[in-house]
């Protein structure tokens, strides 16, 4: 999805929210930020995402999906597994939908905790770590455990960060 299409259908999002007279909230992570905020890249696959009332939005993303034939899970919650306590930033503000986004070192927080070899994930972090003037690995994982304790930051997530700056 394209930054256009993602904007198009957050607010189909919120026009469904609105027959409903319901106020959600969509609290947006990973590919989408990187596309919608940083403009770092063209499209994402899905949009990663916590949102709430969650019940009413699933019915609209299941609407908004067939209406567009798109994944059912075009917008899906699937990184609530890895969402912590962290400042957000508000990125529109619609009558019945409130979209935000994370600041950009929680971002790279996350990104490093989940980062997988297959995705863009490495490309999504060097431009964080450019992006926040970082100039070690120390420096990445110091922010890193500002949200995640030390004993949750898996291997591979050492290994790639180091990997980063020994390049």
């Amino acid at each position: 999805m394209t930054a256009a299409e993602i904007k198009q259908y957050l607010t189909e999002l919120n026009d469904e929210l609105a027959l409903k007279d319901v106020k959600g909230e969509v609290a947006l992570f990973g590919g989408a930020v990187m596309v919608l905020v940083f403009k770092t890249r063209i499209a994402t696959k899905d949009v990663d995402a916590i949102f709430h009332p969650s019940a009413v939005i699933r019915e609209a993303v299941s609407l908004i999906a067939k209406r567009h034939d798109l994944d059912e899970t075009w917008l899906n919650d699937g990184v609530k597994g890895y969402v912590v306590q962290h400042s957000k930033n508000v990125l529109f503000h619609m009558p019945n939908l409130t979209v935000l986004a994370p600041e950009a070192e929680y971002l790279l927080a996350m990104k490093a905790l989940a980062v997988r070899s297959d995705t863009e994930d490495e490309a999504d972090l060097r431009f964080l770590i450019d992006h926040l003037s970082l100039r070690s690995a120390a420096d990445v994982f110091s922010i890193i455990e500002k949200y995640y304790p030390k004993q949750q930051i898996p291997p591979r997530t050492q290994y790639f960060v180091e990997g980063i700056f020994d390049q």
